[in-house]
């Protein structure tokens, strides 16, 4: 099993040169798919003779405060299943080329600060409108919070002073994440990338907290 720790770009000497290939190609090619990544940790699951053949077991991947397509994500925690890599490529150019998609389980967590950021962004923020007007009736969406157990949506009426607000408890429903009013009743659905599914959504501690699947294509 080899580890690798963007944090201080070491990678541990007795996980082998095969292992400490791949884990430095995995490195160069996760960094290439986010715009930011505070801290990274790899461990590599399977042995020399797999991996010969081009084979892992899986990857376990620990992460902290990454930006991916414009979301803004507090941590990370994955498994991947088995994945297959081209080898030859890894060898000639150092870095990663895999040979078919990939599923991956785990655990992403948000922040009040990260939620804020995501929805500001340019990818993001007409989604933010979308379900301020659903929530509130009005645009743009204003601000977001995290209590205990709930997510608030905020949004200002124009010319009235006055600032509108929803507060929800968010869960897993058919795949994506449902807003639940206090009372119970479904206020709405958040789209979902097909490729992802999502088995738990709830807020605890004041963070957001997603569980499922993705489907990862190379």
């Amino acid at each position: 099993m080899a580890r690798v720790d963007t944090a201080d770009q070491s990678i541990q000497p007795r996980s082998g040169p095969i292992l400490q290939l791949i884990a430095a190609g995995l490195q160069v090619w996760i960094r290439s798919q986010c715009e930011a990544v505070q801290s990274l940790e790899l461990q590599l699951h399977g042995t020399a003779l797999q991996l010969l053949r081009g084979q892992l077991q899986g990857v376990s991947l620990s992460s902290q405060r990454v930006v991916y397509r414009g979301v803004a994500i507090e941590s990370v925690n994955l498994r991947s299943e088995a994945i297959q890599v081209k080898l030859a490529a890894l060898i000639r150019s150092k870095a990663v080329e895999l040979g078919h998609p990939f599923i991956v389980r785990g655990q992403v967590a948000f922040s009040a600060g990260g939620l804020r950021e995501t929805f500001r962004h340019s990818r993001w923020r007409a989604l933010g409108d979308s379900l301020a007007e659903q929530l509130l009736g009005i645009t743009p969406l204003a601000d977001l919070r995290l209590t205990q157990d709930t997510l608030i949506f905020s949004a200002h009426a124009a010319g009235k002073g006055l600032e509108l607000e929803q507060e929800t408890r968010p869960c897993a429903l058919e795949g994506s994440v449902g807003f639940f009013s206090l009372d119970g009743a479904l206020k709405l659905r958040l789209p979902m990338d097909p490729a992802i599914k999502i088995e738990s959504a709830c807020v605890q501690d004041g963070t957001l907290k997603l569980q499922g699947e993705a489907l990862v294509s190379p």
